[in-house]
Protein backbone atom coordinates (compact mmCIF):
# COMPACT_ATOMS: atom_id res chain seq x y z
CA UNK A 1 0.00 0.00 0.00
CA UNK A 2 1.17 3.48 -0.79
CA UNK A 3 0.10 7.10 -0.87
CA UNK A 4 0.29 9.79 -3.51
CA UNK A 5 1.78 13.20 -2.77
CA UNK A 6 0.79 16.40 -4.55
CA UNK A 7 2.97 19.48 -4.85
CA UNK A 8 1.85 23.00 -5.65
CA UNK A 9 5.19 24.53 -6.63
CA UNK A 10 5.30 28.30 -6.41
CA UNK A 11 8.12 30.78 -6.61
CA UNK A 12 8.28 31.21 -2.81
CA UNK A 13 6.56 28.16 -1.30
CA UNK A 14 5.57 24.58 -2.09
CA UNK A 15 2.21 23.34 -0.86
CA UNK A 16 2.03 19.63 -0.01
CA UNK A 17 -0.96 17.28 0.17
CA UNK A 18 -1.14 13.52 0.71
CA UNK A 19 -3.69 10.92 -0.23
CA UNK A 20 -4.93 8.21 2.07
CA UNK A 21 -3.88 4.59 1.44
CA UNK A 22 -7.16 3.92 -0.40
CA UNK A 23 -6.25 6.71 -2.86
CA UNK A 24 -9.64 8.32 -2.34
CA UNK A 25 -9.01 11.38 -0.14
CA UNK A 26 -6.65 14.33 -0.36
CA UNK A 27 -5.41 15.82 2.90
CA UNK A 28 -3.42 19.00 3.29
CA UNK A 29 -0.05 18.32 4.85
CA UNK A 30 2.13 21.43 5.00
CA UNK A 31 3.96 24.05 3.01
CA UNK A 32 7.68 24.58 2.81
CA UNK A 33 9.96 27.34 1.50
CA UNK A 34 11.02 26.80 -2.11
CA UNK A 35 14.54 28.07 -1.42
CA UNK A 36 17.12 26.86 -0.79
CA UNK A 37 16.19 24.22 -3.32
CA UNK A 38 18.25 21.42 -1.77
CA UNK A 39 16.45 21.88 1.55
CA UNK A 40 13.07 21.82 -0.19
CA UNK A 41 13.97 18.58 -1.97
CA UNK A 42 15.27 17.04 1.27
CA UNK A 43 12.00 17.86 3.05
CA UNK A 44 9.94 16.45 0.17
CA UNK A 45 11.97 13.21 0.29
CA UNK A 46 11.55 13.00 4.08
CA UNK A 47 7.78 13.48 3.94
CA UNK A 48 7.49 11.02 1.05
CA UNK A 49 9.49 8.35 2.87
CA UNK A 50 7.63 8.79 6.18
CA UNK A 51 4.27 8.50 4.39
CA UNK A 52 5.02 5.60 2.01
CA UNK A 53 4.63 7.74 -1.11
CA UNK A 54 5.25 6.13 -4.51
CA UNK A 55 3.88 8.79 -6.86
CA UNK A 56 4.15 12.56 -6.81
CA UNK A 57 1.61 14.70 -8.65
CA UNK A 58 2.97 18.10 -9.58
CA UNK A 59 0.61 20.93 -10.45
CA UNK A 60 1.42 22.37 -13.86
CA UNK A 61 0.24 25.99 -14.19
CA UNK A 62 -0.59 26.04 -17.88
CA UNK A 63 -1.68 29.21 -19.63
CA UNK A 64 -5.42 29.54 -20.21
CA UNK A 65 -4.92 28.42 -23.83
CA UNK A 66 -3.20 25.23 -22.64
CA UNK A 67 0.34 26.24 -23.57
CA UNK A 68 3.30 26.11 -21.20
CA UNK A 69 4.58 29.44 -19.98
CA UNK A 70 7.53 30.33 -17.78
CA UNK A 71 5.81 29.14 -14.57
CA UNK A 72 4.98 25.72 -16.04
CA UNK A 73 8.55 25.34 -17.29
CA UNK A 74 9.84 26.31 -13.84
CA UNK A 75 7.66 23.61 -12.22
CA UNK A 76 8.90 21.01 -14.71
CA UNK A 77 12.50 22.01 -14.02
CA UNK A 78 12.03 21.65 -10.25
CA UNK A 79 10.15 18.34 -10.63
CA UNK A 80 12.95 16.96 -12.85
CA UNK A 81 15.21 17.07 -9.79
CA UNK A 82 12.96 14.72 -7.81
CA UNK A 83 14.43 11.24 -8.16
CA UNK A 84 13.13 7.74 -7.42
CA UNK A 85 9.43 8.68 -7.62
CA UNK A 86 6.97 8.51 -10.47
CA UNK A 87 6.17 12.14 -11.35
CA UNK A 88 2.75 12.94 -12.81
CA UNK A 89 1.86 16.42 -14.03
CA UNK A 90 -1.66 17.69 -13.42
CA UNK A 91 -3.16 20.80 -15.02
CA UNK A 92 -3.65 23.29 -12.22
CA UNK A 93 -5.20 26.25 -13.98
CA UNK A 94 -7.24 28.39 -11.57
CA UNK A 95 -6.52 26.22 -8.51
CA UNK A 96 -5.32 29.23 -6.48
CA UNK A 97 -8.63 31.02 -7.06
CA UNK A 98 -10.56 27.89 -6.11
CA UNK A 99 -8.33 27.37 -3.07
CA UNK A 100 -8.96 30.92 -1.85
CA UNK A 101 -12.71 30.46 -2.35
CA UNK A 102 -12.62 27.15 -0.43
CA UNK A 103 -10.76 28.77 2.47
CA UNK A 104 -13.21 31.71 2.54
CA UNK A 105 -16.12 29.22 2.64
CA UNK A 106 -14.43 27.50 5.60
CA UNK A 107 -14.03 30.93 7.25
CA UNK A 108 -10.24 30.59 7.27
CA UNK A 109 -8.36 33.89 7.02
CA UNK A 110 -5.43 33.21 4.69
CA UNK A 111 -4.41 36.83 4.09
CA UNK A 112 -1.61 36.68 6.68
CA UNK A 113 -0.51 33.14 5.77
CA UNK A 114 -0.51 32.55 2.01
CA UNK A 115 0.92 29.09 2.64
CA UNK A 116 -2.61 27.98 3.51
CA UNK A 117 -3.59 28.71 -0.10
CA UNK A 118 -0.64 26.60 -1.30
CA UNK A 119 -1.75 23.65 0.85
CA UNK A 120 -5.35 23.95 -0.35
CA UNK A 121 -4.12 24.19 -3.96
CA UNK A 122 -2.09 20.99 -3.48
CA UNK A 123 -5.27 19.30 -2.18
CA UNK A 124 -7.21 20.41 -5.26
CA UNK A 125 -4.45 19.14 -7.56
CA UNK A 126 -4.46 15.79 -5.76
CA UNK A 127 -8.28 15.56 -5.77
CA UNK A 128 -8.31 16.16 -9.54
CA UNK A 129 -5.75 13.40 -10.07
CA UNK A 130 -7.50 10.92 -7.75
CA UNK A 131 -10.93 11.52 -9.28
CA UNK A 132 -9.52 10.93 -12.76
CA UNK A 133 -7.96 7.62 -11.63
CA UNK A 134 -11.25 6.24 -10.22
Amino acid sequence: MYKVMALDIGTKRIGIALSDFLLMLANGHSYIPREPEKNALDIIYKIAKENHVEKIVVGLPLNMDGTKGAQAQDCEKFASKIENYEIIFEDERLTSDTAEENLRNKKIDFRKDKGLVDIESACIILEQYLSRKK
